[in-house]
């Protein structure tokens, strides 16, 4: 008996330190299944050891090699998540040491951080990534983002932001796609394909995190963090779909919000944390607060303190508690009340364990100490984020073909931008320097180096009330063929907690432009901003306008090409630009409205914005031919009505459909043109937007080529819409699809 009774106790000592038969833990076995992995893990661990993994503190600057022990010192080594802010893999690699090594069972930290657009090599904000209408280049800069995140020891990024937002005075839609549903669906889908990769195990990829889950993006007033008044069918036919797009490509994580959604708080709200997002999406990853969210609860008027607010977050769905420690501090005591089911904190603890296996951090839990000429600013990295941002800046007024710049031999160059290198990387830059970054004055002199001479002048700075560089933009305007004006918003201006109660650009920069627009020389303007401006009072003092968003390192680069003519601008807008503030909010897929025509505008300004979704110009022209449908059981042809054919197609609900519409180049320059196709309901049983985009493509046309774009329809997918409960139904009737003017109608039957 005392021979049995050794053998067991010898046997636990063995299982308490992850031995199993005196061999490899399943766990650290690299070829068994993941899921028995995560099985054997979790029950191997101590109730602290798995309240550890649902928390994320942060891993300072300090990268002194000498310093090391003190900077992780009071890190616990069984935490589950840090936030890395460091420039290179060493102090990251010396902290997972001490996980790997003082921990009990050697479980791997995950390492994230903010990658929004660029680690090193900066890349134009996403909503300008948006105006580029090209998924594969943003899935191409994900890829490259994530090589050399991963390469200085992220694992996991916060990104990408897909709150469908439609407020430019929210600073924070510089961080995502614009306003409309189905393009922040499309460009979700390739940020997340880039990061992760086709193998999350792989050492170029990082974990993409969807944020912020849901409809952060209905800021009132644009005003971050404050409450939200969103209908069930407003989610799920607005601000859900992106979030679905990225759980379906495969997204690891996703970001609860700050927000409060009609009472309910996003980081309590378990109809879309756990009711939705786990058991209807089947989502297997996690959810982490946003930071310091769990304890916003008591601000926002839920949570009485902080272990109610513990209480709700965690049965809610919100896994890993960011920063504020409340789930270390409360769990234990809420497990033994039994507020909190131990199912539920399993669930949770293998839901991490989950995604730590899936990157190999057990198999790789050190990332390579390399030299930063090794890791940052690849050529090919930096190629295609001038690539972007040629592709995402949007030619908004060409007025007498003063653009490209062809002939010129002077040239002024004049605003607080012009030379300005740190403002054009925007926010949210990782580790970007504006060291790396190509001014608009050097992007210039290289371009046109040989063909003209440029001029540099600051003129003002971007606020403020020093005109004394008046003279000097005036007398440069006036010796020179065309004056450039760069114009616009510091790249602090946007991003979180920088709304603005106005979107217009300061009043000193207009009144050097108007002073400018005196000297009697053509007027191009360089527009640079983190979110869509009021120009309603700039438009008219300029000849040609150029928005060139927050453009990143090879901003200036891109600018020159395109305005000296040796790229043709083909970005266009990803949200509207209203006339002026006072129309916010103002977007292209509004319902309609009651009592029309001169009824229920504005009695002081146009009701229509400066320029709509959709909108930008090119150096050449583009004409679209008939829009012709086809049904796939052969039911039936419709065109639409410029070819003199006025038939309404009939097709079965289940039935497929081809839209083609064929685009002529007929300019003088090759062009990329982006057709956007739209579909309307116009009565439904639920009242529908005038338009909705559901698909779009962009491709090079050449100078008197054309060339065919498809539409293929499914009649549930692209024609129906859901209701307050998420189900998806397509009525019967006339629907409309449009593309480039053209319309044409089919009849579901």
């Amino acid at each position: 008996m005392k021979t049995k009774w050794t053998f067991f106790a010898i046997a636990l000592i063995m299982a308490l330190c992850g031995c199993s038969d005196g061999g490899s833990p399943v766990y650290r076995d690299a070829s068994a299944p993941v899921e028995k992995r995560v099985k054997d893990l979790l029950g191997r661990m101590t109730l602290e050891e798995k309240i550890m993994q649902l928390n994320q503190y942060t891993l300072g600057r300090n990268t002194v090699e000498n310093n090391l022990g003190e900077a992780v010192r009071d890190i616990p080594a069984g935490i589950g998540s840090l936030i890395y802010f460091g420039d290179d893999a060493v102090l990251r690699n010396a902290m997972q040491k001490k996980a790997m090594e003082e921990s009990r069972l050697g479980i791997p930290i995950l390492f994230g951080h903010d990658v929004i657009h660029g680690y090193r090599t900066i890349f134009p904000i996403p909503l300008a990534q948006a105006c580029s209408w090209n998924p594969d280049l943003v899935r191409r800069g994900c890829a490259a983002a994530a090589c050399e995140a991963a390469a200085c020891g992220v694992d996991w990024t916060f990104s990408p932001m897909v709150d469908v937002a439609r407020d430019p005075r929210w600073g924070r839609v510089m961080e995502g796609y614009g306003e409309d549903v189905h393009t922040n669906a499309v460009f979700c889908e390739a940020a997340v394909k880039g990061y992760q990769g086709d193998d999350l195990s792989a050492e170029n990829t990082i974990a993409a995190c969807l944020k912020h889950y849901a409809g952060y993006g209905a800021s009132e007033a644009g005003r971050d963090y404050v409450p939200t008044e969103i209908s069930d069918q407003t989610l799920w036919d607005t601000y859900l779909p992106p979030f679905e797009a990225g759980v379906k490509a495969g997204a690891a994580t996703l970001m609860s919000a700050f927000h409060n959604i009609s009472g309910t708080p996003a980081t309590a709200n378990r109809y879309i944390l756990t009711e939705v997002l786990k058991e209807k999406w089947g989502h297997d990853g996690f959810v982490v607060s946003d930071w310091d969210a769990v304890r916003q609860l008591i601000l926002q008027g839920m949570a009485e303190d902080g272990k109610e607010a513990a209480m709700l977050a965690f049965t809610a769905g919100v896994e890993m508690d960011m920063v504020d420690d409340l789930y270390t501090k409360w769990l234990p005591e809420l497990i033994e009340e039994g507020l909190v089911d131990m199912k539920q904190v399993d669930d949770a603890v293998s839901r991490v364990l989950r995604i730590k296996f899936r990157l190999g951090l057990f198999e790789r839990p050190y990332a390579e100490e390399l030299p930063e000429s090794s890791i940052y600013l690849q050529p090919s990295s930096v190629g295609l984020a001038e690539r972007m941002a040629v592709e995402s800046m949007v030619l908004l007024k060409n007025e007498g073909g003063v653009l490209p710049l062809e002939n010129v031999g002077r040239i002024a160059l004049i605003g607080p931008l012009a030379d300005s290198k740190e403002d054009m990387l925007g926010n949210w830059t990782a580790r970007g320097r504006a060291g790396d970054v190509v001014s608009i004055a050097e992007g210039l002199a290289a371009e046109f180096a040989g063909k003209a001479r440029i001029r540099v002048v600051k003129g003002c700075d971007f606020d403020g009330d020093d005109r004394s560089g008046f003279a000097d933009a005036v007398s440069a305007a006036a010796n020179s063929d065309v004056a450039v004006l760069c114009l616009g918003h510091k790249g602090k201006w946007s991003g979180e907690n920088c709304s603005r109660s106005t979107i217009e650009i300061p009043s000193i920069q207009e009144e050097l432009l108007a002073a400018v627009k005196s000297a009697g020389k053509p007027v191009v303007l360089a527009v640079s901003a983190g979110r869509p401006v009021d120009l309603h009072r700039i438009e008219p003092l300029a000849d040609a306008i150029m928005l060139i968003w927050h453009p990143g390192i090879r901003g200036g680069n891109a600018l020159a090409s395109l305005l000296s003519g040796r790229e043709n601008p083909s970005g266009k807008l990803a949200m509207t630009f209203p006339y002026s503030t006072g129309q916010i909010p103002i977007y292209y897929n509004r319902r309609n409205s009651g009592r029309r025509g001169t009824q229920g505008i504005y009695k002081d300004i146009r009701s229509t914005p400066l320029y709509e979704f959709g909108y930008g110009l090119s150096y050449t022209e583009f004409e679209y031919g008939e829009l012709c449908l086809t049904a796939e059981d052969g039911s039936g042809r419709s065109c639409d009505m410029v070819s003199g054919e006025n038939e309404v197609m009939k097709v079965p609900a289940g039935g497929k459909i081809t839209a083609e519409i064929t685009v002529k180049n007929t300019g003088g320059r090759d062009g990329y043109e982006t057709v956007h196709w739209y579909i309307c309901d116009p009565y439904s049983r639920i009242t529908r937007p005038v338009r909705e985009l559901k698909h779009f493509e962009k491709r090079m046309v050449s100078s008197g080529e054309e060339e065919t774009f498809i539409f293929e329809i499914d009649p549930l997918r692209d024609l129906g819409f859901v209701d307050s409960a998420g189900k998806r139904y397509v009525d019967k009737g006339t629907y409309r699809i449009m593309a480039g003017g053209r319309v044409a109608e089919l009849e579901i039957i």
